[in-house]
């Protein structure tokens, strides 16, 4: 009986040890990842209990948390919604929280490490726990251009300052309304995730920054360029053969020159004027010359490749694809074959050119203050990498420059203003339609703004008429100040 007795103690305190062992491995180690994990909903319905703070543009908010009657106490609500969803995300019982309310999550819930002697002082004076607000960088007149841009049209927006990396506009279009999928009425917001989720424009993606990401088209030629000046093979004064087809190695394809601007009309041309008439075959000859070792160095000291970045917002890995063909690499040379990248990305290539080929990492986070004042984080410019010298950025920017003077770029023009900009056609499968880009930066002799600009599925003559254009109205909403 005794051995029995004391077989079923050891039984009962190894499955007591057992159990504590593991309660206190999930409260003090497994906490933290418990509690982000998707399917936890508790700590959401926790955070509808207290004041959740506000995101900030401008001095306004676009995020807040006003009392509730219906069984919580806050409900998150977005003003202006739709102008600033690619920014804010959402704040969902159901689905979580995206976007800023999920990257900022701990700052706005008042969670954070730094928060904690904020805590602390609303424990002891009884108080509610508030989150901190989190003010950003974007300007709300050029948010609010971008945004109008782009009614009607799929596509994204991005706007920085090149000498500080700080984003001065993020939009991606179609957008949507977040209080829809911040409501306390769960019914409605499952059919609205339901219908938007279902929308074949997909307007839940933030085309700024991730999603499908984008073949760059011809705006991937600043990198050619870039990368033809470090060779030291070729010069501002080279002249390049410019056949209207290209044959293609290893294949009984060519590739073709672009026929919409004056590339037919010279049989060599330097780079500057390839670059001003957006010439494909130029470019493909540079990129088979050089190899594909060169363009991708290039490519990554611009960006690509590079998987880390948070702005703190998840940006999408920009591809510069590898073990091409020579036929291959000739298209990848003007933006093409698996070439892919976001608006962001693209519109720090552009910042690097503006500012002497030094890229800054771009943040959309100004500052972020807890509830009794308290500075947790201000802005502070971040050099990220030297992407290519001072010397070849000027001369890229002064070939830039000419793209709009003289180029076909000049739908970006501004009187009494030095532009820099290239456009961009990127075809999309055998449809006719592309996607138009621009991306530049103004002014050029002391750059305060870049843009990256894409239009979606559009016929050229449509893309011209949208791009650079949209790229102007952003340039003199700067400039006019």
């Amino acid at each position: 009986m005794n051995r029995s007795i004391r077989r079923a103690w050891l039984a009962a305190s190894c499955v007591f040890v057992l159990l504590l062992g593991s309660l206190s491995y999930i409260q003090f180690f497994d906490a933290k990842r418990l509690g982000e994990h998707a399917w936890n909903s508790r700590g959401m319905y926790e955070s509808y209990g207290s004041q959740r703070g506000s995101i900030v543009v401008g001095g306004t908010e676009i995020a807040s948390s006003v009392a509730s009657n219906d069984g919580y106490d806050f409900q998150r609500t977005y003003s202006d919604p739709e102008t600033y969803a690619s920014l804010t995300g959402y704040f969902s019982s159901i689905y979580g929280a995206t976007g800023l309310e999920s990257a900022m999550n701990e700052e706005l819930s008042g969670t954070s490490d730094r928060q904690f002697y904020d805590r602390l002082s609303q424990m002891f004076s009884g108080n509610s726990a508030q989150g901190a607000t989190v003010e950003l960088t974007v300007d709300t007149q050029l948010q609010q251009i971008a945004y109008n841009a782009l009614q009607g049209h799929k596509g994204a927006i991005a706007v920085m300052n090149p000498r500080t990396g700080e984003v001065l506009a993020l939009v991606s279009s179609p957008s949507y309304d977040p209080n829809e999928l911040s409501s306390h009425n769960n019914e409605s917001v499952l059919a609205a995730y339901e219908r938007l989720n279902a929308d074949p424009a997909r307007p839940l993606m933030n085309r700024a920054i991730g999603g499908d990401t984008y073949a760059p088209g011809s705006t991937f030629k600043i990198i050619d360029a870039v990368a033809a000046l470090e060779s030291g093979k070729y010069t501002k004064d080279s002249v390049i053969p410019n056949p209207q087809n290209l044959p293609l190695p290893g294949t009984t394809a060519s590739l073709p020159n672009y026929v919409n601007g004056q590339c037919a009309t010279r049989a060599d041309a330097t780079i500057e004027w390839a670059l001003a008439q957006s010439c494909n075959t130029p470019f493909a000859q540079i990129a088979m010359d050089l190899g594909q070792e060169k363009i991708a160095k290039t490519a990554q000291n611009f960006g690509y490749g590079d998987s880390s970045l948070s702005i703190p917002l998840s940006v999408s890995e920009s591809v510069f694809p590898s073990n091409m063909t020579d036929s291959q690499l000739a298209q990848a040379a003007i933006g093409q074959y698996d070439v892919k990248t976001t608006p962001l990305q693209v519109a720090m290539m552009s910042s690097a050119i503006a500012n002497d080929g030094v890229q800054m990492k771009p943040n959309l986070i100004r500052s972020v203050k807890s509830h009794s004042l308290s500075t947790l984080y201000e802005f502070s410019a971040e050099k990220w990498r030297t992407s290519t010298s001072a010397d070849t950025a000027q001369q890229v920017k002064e070939w830039m420059v000419n793209n709009v003077d003289n180029g076909i770029a000049s739908g970006a023009a501004v009187d009494g203003v030095k532009v820099a900009g290239k456009t961009g056609t990127a075809e999309i499968g055998t449809t006719g339609l592309n996607n138009a880009w621009f991306t530049g930066f103004a002014p050029a002799d002391n750059p305060q703004v870049a843009v990256a600009v894409v239009y979606e599925g559009v016929d050229t003559a449509e893309g011209a008429s949208l791009a650079a254009p949209a790229a102007k109205q952003i340039f003199e909403a700067v400039l006019n100040r």
